[in-house]
This record gives structure tokens, sequence and C-alpha cells, in this order.
């Protein structure tokens, strides 16, 4: 979406609905460092923590950064129906407890929520009021380099996000469940986009 020169102000709090904001991208857009600064400025921003059988990586804790838990345990949340959403990312089952969501919206909250497509494309099937964003690099060549310069990874596994990043943008555009779509050239501006777009959908009701 085009920047817009004004300063946006923060979404207004007193009596009004919650909303969940789906942020989506490929590996290497950016959702994370979007998301984070966007939790900063929102004074009634909360993070959705979402659930995953991958180990922790890093300083990552468990209930902060996600949820860790077992293959079983999370077959058995998918049973009780206990989640939103849940997709298969490179191999690992990643899914968006339901509860915290329901008491975030219920106290007029916005719920933050960084999923990948799968997730996104769950959500707009079962929350159709929920506000859904999704994040482009500038271009593909940008997206290959900073995924490449991931020293964490082997070259393997860049090639593998690479390729999934490719195919979740194909995806994208051929399902039609996000609203928004914004190339994250600046953090900044991308950040003041997504919080027009909150006062924009919140004006709505």
């Amino acid at each position: 979406m085009s920047p817009d020169p004004r300063t946006p102000t923060s979404p207004r709090t007193s009596g009004q609905q919650g909303v969940l904001l789906v942020v989506s991208g490929p590996s290497g857009a950016g959702k994370s460092t979007v998301c984070h600064e966007l939790l900063r400025r929102l004074p009634d921003a909360t993070w959705s923590v979402s659930a995953t059988t991958r180990p922790p990586r890093g300083t990552e804790v468990d209930g902060c950064d996600y949820y860790f838990v077992s293959r079983e345990r999370f077959d058995r949340m998918i049973q009780a129906g206990e989640l939103c959403e849940w997709a298969e990312y490179l191999g690992n089952l990643y899914g968006t407890p339901r509860a915290p969501v329901a008491k975030a919206l219920a106290a007029g909250q916005v719920m933050v929520m960084e999923i990948d497509v799968q997730g996104g494309r769950q959500i707009a099937e079962k929350m159709p009021d929920s506000v859904r964003v999704f994040l482009l690099p500038p271009n593909d060549e940008e997206l290959a380099r900073r995924l490449m310069g991931r020293q964490t990874e082997t070259p393997e596994q860049q090639a593998g996000r690479l390729a999934k990043a490719r195919q979740e943008i194909a995806w994208v555009r051929e399902w039609g469940c996000y609203q928004y779509f914004i190339v994250n050239e600046s953090v900044e501006r991308t950040v003041q986009d997504v919080m027009r777009i909150l006062e924009a959908e919140r004006n709505k009701t």
C-alpha cells in the first residue's frame, strides 16, 4: 500500500471491539521486527504465543517465545479443538492456542498473531473479521540475500527456506485470503501502514 506522510495515532481503546491482527509473509520479509514494533507502540496490543513441536533456539523461553510441546501433546490439542489454526512447516508443527485469543478479543485488545500462510488461510475461513496483512520483500533478489545471509543455518536449510518463501507468495496470490499486502522496504513505514489499517478497520465497526 502507498505510504501516507501523516503519522498515525494508536488505535483508540475505549469501548472498542478487540481485533485479531494476522501478520504473515515469507521468511526474510521482516515479520518479527514489524510485530515487535507494533507491540511496543500499541497500548492495547498483546502477543499471540504459538505452540510448536520444534526445539527452542538460542535464548528462547517456553511460554514467552513459544509453547514448546511434544508432537503427541500437539496432536491432542488438535483433537480437543484447542487451536485456532495449525500447520506444518519444514517438518515441525505450529499452532495458535484458542483460549488466549478469545480472552484478548473479549477484553478489547489487539491480538498480534505472526503465522504462516496455511494458518492465515484457516483464520480467514474461521474468523473472517480478523485483519490479515501479508508482508512482501522488496524483490526476489533481496529475499534471497536476506535468507542466504543467515549464519545460523546450513546452505541446504537456506535454500529450503528460499524455495518455501517463493511457494508461499504464489499460494497467497492464488488463495486471496489476505486483505492487505505491504512491501516491507522500511520498518517504520510498514508499522505506520499497519497502524492505519487497524484504525480504519476499527472505525468500520
